[in-house]
């Protein structure tokens, strides 16, 4: 070899590693995740979601959890979370806000920190402050609002903390058997051309962020999927993170072998996109005492009956457990498979926006005519009370119902009633509570709501305050691909319930007919067309580095707040008893497949939230140590309270096991933990256990597999 070549060879092989370095370079952001426990008071509280004052806690399932990702390219910093609630609401943000600044001084902030809720329908309500949201909960909730803003800060401040240098990839799956539409008639009224272009009448694309850190070890994903977290249905009692939840906690066993819900490194966020019109409940709505199949347009049944959909599975568990399975299935096939590296800057912009004071054209896709149209105050048509087929409403109330009937409205004014410019701004909805005109005692629903955009690489997600149908998602989703001239309407991600919660968003022709999401969206027929006018237009904001004011600020209401839930007074324990004792002991032995209940005396779940601990344990005796198996946060478990005294104060807990197929043989006990309130406010803890029984290794047959997590994700034809 001539020295000439020698040199020639150091020379090209130097460049070819700087070549590699510098895509390294390109690549890499800083990025960091976390998760930390918001669950509410899970008992004698609400649920946020059917609006049924009679859906209150009895106990708990699974737990919820803020699932937190930070990403920084060394010029801007986005933080995301998807928290197991309801949805996001403008004052639990602000209070995060605050805390955060009073240890970071800036670094997060309104422009950056975007907040997505999965909205499950099985949490505690009452954070949400606006008055028609906090209705059924008889007001303001101080401990769900507290659990929230304290728990989703602390999962920021953790990821936080686990800042590493690293790099993010774009994957995507279709989800089948998991999700229909449940307004398939509001789906057809929109053009046919339109629809042409979709091969489904709801979004089965799930899209998955990646996060790894320099090396390639995995440190979380984010997969965003538009489904209703309505498996578990209005009957339940239980809080419970429903099917979204249950699939972010199945990814995390797998990705943490050993380790208990919400304590491994690998953080799994599974977040709501377009949803508004889609069910979890695929065997679809029928009339509940005949069978027969319910109306197509109002959703009604003759006699009365309801018209209510059901899940895949047996019961809502069952049922739960499926649409998770399926879900969380085709998240880990998206994560083993083909992938696309994420490159470039990172921009977030943020504005306020009151929808009842903007205009735009619309153009009438019917027939090409363009006119001006505005936003109007909110309002709640009739259809609204009529509810959906995953959990209808009370009273008589039919959906696609665009009359109005003289005692309603008579009930109506006696509140307040629409003035006649509202009344022709909503129409065709008749109006049943015309909230943008209610203010007393305070502001009903919001007037003025966040809206954001995070720019990452070659993706967008587009924070919206609200639940966007299938079709007003796509819409949207197409707008800004064309805006920014992106590859696919898969690189636009619509992070759904983000900042602020405002209802529904339908398209106009949607709108039209006035099925349970047309008579919830509140802005009046053009709702989404002043949606995807204000993004396109902070888009090209963007683009064009030109200024954008931060926008009307939002009611400030929290010293205007009711709350009519009683605290706890005091706890006591039967005479002769102490908290903690064992009222129902186990049976002496059980098998696999086997339900083991233990009942304790016990203190007020309310007294002590547990957060990052449990209200129950699991455990097998290993040796001479007592190894916990199951928490409160598992599948296998459940956590049930019972008041057997409201004027003694005492109460009971009930700690249930569902023995799984792959159980150890041996010796196990239950043990639960809790607090009990003396009379004079003094609160102190307690625990109790159980008698030892022995769990045999002879099964009993068992349609589930051992590991929980089969039910494979078949392809629709």
């Amino acid at each position: 070899m001539t020295r000439f070549t020698f040199l020639f060879l150091i020379f090209t092989t130097l460049l070819q590693v700087t070549k590699i370095s510098s895509r390294a370079a390109e690549s890499l952001y800083t990025i960091g995740v976390g998760i930390a426990d918001i669950t509410g008071p899970p008992v004698e509280v609400a649920f946020m979601g059917y609006a049924r004052m009679d859906q209150r806690g009895d106990g708990l399932h699974l737990r919820q959890f803020s699932r937190a990702f930070i990403l920084d390219d060394g010029h801007e910093r986005f933080v995301f979370v998807t928290a197991d609630c309801g949805m996001m609401g403008t004052g639990v943000r602000e209070a995060i806000l605050k805390k955060l600044e009073s240890s970071y001084h800036g670094l997060y902030n309104e422009q950056n920190v975007m907040l997505s809720g999965t909205h499950t329908h099985s949490a505690p309500g009452g954070f949400l402050m606006h008055l028609i949201f906090d209705l059924n909960t008889m007001g303001f909730v101080p401990e769900t609002f507290t659990a929230l803003v304290d728990g989703i800060t602390l999962s920021i401040i953790r990821a936080h903390d686990r800042l590493t240098g690293g790099r993010l990839f774009m994957a995507k799956g279709e989800v089948f058997g998991a999700s229909i539409n449940r307004s398939p008639q509001s789906y057809l009224q929109n053009p046919p051309q339109e629809r042409a272009k979709y091969k489904d009448d709801v979004d089965k694309t799930l899209v998955q962020l990646q996060f790894e850190d320099s090396s390639g070890k995995p440190l979380g994903a984010i997969s965003w999927f538009a489904v209703h977290p309505v498996s578990m249905n209005n009957t339940n009692r239980l809080v419970s993170s429903d099917n979204m939840g249950f699939a972010a906690l199945l990814f995390e066993k797998k990705m943490n072998p050993g380790s208990f819900p919400g304590k491994g490194e690998f953080v799994a966020g599974f977040a709501s996109s377009n949803l508004g019109d889609v069910s979890p409940n695929v065997r679809g709505p029928r009339c509940s005492v005949s069978g027969e199949p319910c109306d197509g347009v109002s959703s009604s049944c003759p006699n009365g009956d309801a018209c209510v959909a059901a899940g895949p599975g047996q019961d809502m568990f069952d049922s739960t457990k499926l649409i998770a399975k399926r879900i969380f299935n085709t998240a880990w096939e998206v994560w083993k498979g083909e992938r696309e590296e994420v490159r470039g800057r990172i921009k977030v912009i943020h504005q306020f926006a009151d929808l009842s004071k903007m205009s735009t054209t619309y153009v009438d896709p019917s027939n090409g005519l363009e006119r001006m149209v505005e936003g109007c105050l909110p309002a709640m048509g009739y259809s609204f009370a009529a509810g959906t087929t995953d959990g209808p409403g009370s009273f008589s109330f039919k959906q696609a119902t665009r009359t109005t009937n003289a005692l309603w409205n008579a009930f109506r004014n006696f509140i307040t009633g629409p003035s006649s410019k509202q009344v022709e701004c909503q129409s065709p909805k008749p109006i049943l509570l015309a909230t943008g005109e209610m203010n007393f005692p305070f502001e009903w629903q919001p007037s003025v709501v966040s809206t954001q955009l995070a720019f990452v690489g070659q993706f967008v997600i587009v924070c919206v305050p609200g639940e966007f149908t299938t079709m007003a998602g796509r819409r949207l989703r197409r707008t800004l691909q064309q805006t920014i001239n992106l590859p696919t309407e898969q690189h636009v991600i619509i992070a759904g319930l983000c900042n602020t919660y405002s209802d529904y968003v339908t398209t106009p022709e949607e709108y039209n007919l006035q099925r349970y999401e047309g008579a919830s969206t509140i802005y009046g027929p053009h709702t989404l067309t002043l949606y995807m006018h204000h993004y396109k237009r902070m888009v090209v904001s963007s683009q064009q580095k030109s200024h954008l004011d931060s926008g009307p600020r939002p009611a400030q209401l929290l010293n205007d707040l009711i709350s009519l839930i009683p605290p706890v007074l005091y706890d006591r324990s039967p005479w002769f008893s102490s908290f903690g004792d064992v009222v129902v002991q186990p049976p002496s032995e059980v098998r696999p497949g086997d339900t083991v209940q233990v009942t304790f005396v016990s203190g007020h779940p309310r007294n002590n939230l547990k957060h990052g601990e449990t209200y129950l344990l699991v455990e097998r005796l290993v040796g001479d140590d007592w190894v916990t198996i199951a928490t409160d946060a598992d599948w296998e478990t459940k956590f049930m309270w019972e008041r057997t005294s409201t004027l003694l104060g005492t109460s009971e807990a009930k700690v249930e096991w569902i023995i799984p197929g792959d159980a150890e043989p041996g010796d196990y006990r239950i043990r639960h933990f809790g607090h009990s309130k003396y009379l004079f406010g003094n609160i102190e803890p307690y625990n109790g256990t159980s008698k030892i029984f022995k769990v045999l290794s002879d099964a009993i047959e068992s349609k589930e597999p051992p590991n929980g997590i089969s039910d494979t994700n078949t392809k629709e034809e």
